[in-house]
């Protein structure tokens, strides 16, 4: 039997979840349909279970620290606490029955099961159709990109989810990917004693950020016994039973007892019938315009859109798509200052544009750089305080186009420069502004200084 509702929202991950709960609380009927767990992967898989392990790996990293600033401190590595914690506190043992009746407390009804479109208005689970009165809205997120390496299909390799489902902690781990979730990972595993090596196809690690904040991060893995592999590619991978072997394109191979693959995610458009609606099923995104809208009566929200797989991204495009099913005036989508930070220690925080993006995007571009331990409080920290400041401006309209905040607390410091990109506060302004001392977000005027 076919049922109706005022929406259907297809995917309750962290942007499908704000929208139904939102247009549910306001008096609309609400079906949301997800086949795994209500919140999708940031409080499963993704940014809430990370940063348990962060934490911890982070506060063994400053017990080691104290020698040579406030006497000698040894610590022991432990992982079953932090097990325990990610099972217990976050995720209550990958359990969504908390998120679930969060939503039908608001009176929004939830379908178990794979949704897929089937026309405009219409979702088909398990035979049933679910025919929307106002909007479908698809927030179905990514799946993790499995590259076709030789032999790996083959293999018990990790995906994030296995990682942070650990109970024990492997001997060694090879991670393939440098990207923020790989490198995570493996400064966290590291510092527990796992024995890490990380291979990036590309150059540098976070090839996607600034070379300054690839130059920290790889500086830090090393200090944290973390062998490093950049320009090298996969060729192959084995699996003995016990022990990986990836043999690199340089004919080399390493060895570990672990294999966690992090090389990105995608969505996968052609499992939900895009094509009923009028939209290709072949395309790496979901297609959307600055009103989150897909097709007629379809809006997009989050991982899918492909405007970045970040919690605070799927929360700013769901408030959009409530106001746009609701009628309600609002600001359209503006992604000039999206802001993102890779939870390594140092701390990666940047948001707009990069140097090598403004110039590729034809910017006149002026940069400037502070580095974060010639900051008053960069030195009073001392140890772990390497870190660096860079603006980036458009010298023609005198604002800030971007920024990196690298350092002990480079996503804190970020808020500063998210708040100058997006308001577009005139660099002279900035100039003239009263930075707390000491601070290491003081380190804004240095870089300012170094603009010219």
């Amino acid at each position: 039997m076919d049922e109706q509702a005022d929406v259907v929202v297809l995917g309750m991950g962290v942007g499908g979840e704000s929208v139904a709960g939102s247009l549910a609380e306001s008096g609309l009927d609400v079906i949301g349909i997800e086949n795994r767990l209500v919140g999708g992967e940031c409080p499963y898989w993704g940014c809430i279970p990370s940063k348990m392990i962060i934490r911890a790996a982070d506060l063994l990293a400053e017990a080691r620290r104290v020698d040579g600033m406030a006497g000698h401190a040894e610590a022991t590595p432990d992982w079953t606490p932090v097990a325990k914690r990610i099972r217990d506190e976050a995720t209550t043992d990958w359990d969504d029955r908390i998120a679930a009746e969060r939503f039908t407390g608001k009176g929004g009804r939830l379908v178990r099961g794979r949704g897929r479109l089937t026309g405009p208005g219409r979702v088909e689970v398990d035979g049933t159709t679910y025919e929307a009165r106002r909007a479908v809205v698809v927030g179905t997120g990514t799946t993790p990109v499995i590259p076709p390496i030789d032999g790996l299909s083959d293999t018990p390799y990790w995906t994030n989810h296995e990682a942070l489902e650990a109970d024990q902690l492997p001997e060694s781990l090879i991670v393939l990917g440098g990207g923020a979730v790989g490198l995570e990972l493996a400064q966290g595993f590291a510092r527990f004693g796992t024995r890490v090596t990380v291979i990036e196809a590309q150059d540098r690690m976070l090839p996607g950020e600034e070379p300054e904040s690839s130059q920290i991060v790889e500086r830090a893995l090393k200090a944290d016994g973390i062998d490093i592999h950049t320009d090298s590619r996969a060729g192959s991978v084995s699996h003995d039973g016990s022990v990986f072997t990836v043999t690199l394109s340089d004919g080399t191979s390493v060895r570990g007892t672990r294999l966690l693959v992090s090389v990105g995610r995608r969505a996968q458009l052609s499992e939900l019938g895009v094509d009923t609606v009028g939209l290709d099923p072949s395309a790496a995104w979901l297609q959307v315009d600055d009103r989150l809208r897909a097709a007629d009566g379809v809006y997009g929200v989050g991982d899918v859109t492909g405007h970045g797989a970040f919690t605070h991204m799927a929360t700013y495009q769901a408030d959009i798509v409530v106001r746009e099913i609701l009628g309600q005036d609002g600001p359209p989508a503006d992604y000039r200052a999206v802001p993102r930070v890779t939870f390594t220690d140092p701390e990666i925080g940047t948001v707009g544009m990069t140097e090598a993006q403004a110039r590729d995007a034809g910017r006149a571009v002026r940069v400037g750089v502070a580095q974060v331990p010639s900051t008053a409080r960069g030195w009073i920290h001392k140890a772990g305080n390497d870190g660096v400041i860079k603006l980036v401006a458009d010298a023609d309209e005198g604002v800030l186009i971007g920024a990196t905040s690298a350092g002990p607390t480079g996503g804190e410091v970020l808020g500063a420069l998210s708040v100058s990109v997006h308001g577009r506060v005139p660099v002279e302004t900035l100039r003239h502004m009263i930075y707390a001392y000491p601070t290491i977000h003081r380190g804004i005027q240095d870089a300012l200084r170094a603009l010219g």
